[in-house]
């Protein structure tokens, strides 16, 4: 559109360019602030945020993890199943993770994006509910993961070896929060970028194209104000 616009004779080469220039600069803008959440570039002041906070994501997903998925009533109800059948019974999470509410998980990452420097831009173009769509397919991901980690065989080894070491269900509870923070403590911080990236980079994407479209009208407009 600005190669169209500078080819265009008067009067309407300047409401072309202007809208191909805006266009081109909100969405060049979205792309570079989408890529500094997650790249630290040099010079730039609150780029690589997500690397940068993964200690408050690992504190976010533990406390997630214990106070709803490996609750003191969830451990009660995995031990009776423990003792009510044989030693060979595998545990079965899936409606507990069905069940658990990953909201909070959901708003921590929505603030820390928009404690970032890319919050700022970003409400510009909705603030917060401009990421609303990213909510459910975060959870639908995030279900996923929590069951795939719940289910694998060193995990449900892990949990059954800790389980039968103690006698009081207190002392289990325990144990699995430190079988959950030895984990968690295995993240690098490459590690967290990689899991946020797969679940809304792909969605971020349309910040891009609507800061093209936005701009691009805020383009259009200019051209018709005298100046």
């Amino acid at each position: 559109m600005v190669a169209t616009g500078l080819l265009l004779e008067p009067p309407f080469k300047e409401a072309v360019l202007n809208t191909g220039l805006f266009a081109l600069a909100g969405g060049v803008t979205n792309w570079l602030a989408i890529h500094m959440l997650f790249e630290k570039v040099p010079g730039l002041y609150g780029s690589g945020v997500i690397s940068a906070r993964f200690n408050d994501f690992k504190a976010g997903i533990e406390q997630l993890v214990m106070d709803q998925f490996f609750s003191k009533d969830n451990v009660d109800r995995f031990m009776a199943e423990m003792v009510a059948d044989n030693a060979k019974h595998r545990l079965d999470f899936t409606d507990v993770i069905e069940h658990t509410d990953l909201e909070p998980a959901y708003h921590s990452l929505v603030t820390t994006i928009m404690e970032s420097s890319f919050g700022s831009m970003l409400s510009m173009f909705g603030g917060q509910s401009a990421l609303e769509p990213l909510k459910q397919p975060f959870i639908d991901k995030m279900k996923v993961s929590l069951n795939d980690m719940a289910h694998s065989d060193s995990f449900q080894a892990s949990v059954k070896d800790k389980l039968s070491s103690v006698s009081v269900f207190d002392d289990i509870h325990l144990q699995i929060e430190h079988i959950v923070q030895s984990r968690l403590n295995e993240l690098t911080p490459q590690m967290v970028k990689q899991i946020i990236q797969t679940m809304i980079r792909q969605h971020l994407g349309w910040l891009v194209v609507w800061g093209g479209v936005f701009g691009g009208l805020i383009g259009l407009a200019t051209s018709f104000i005298p100046l």
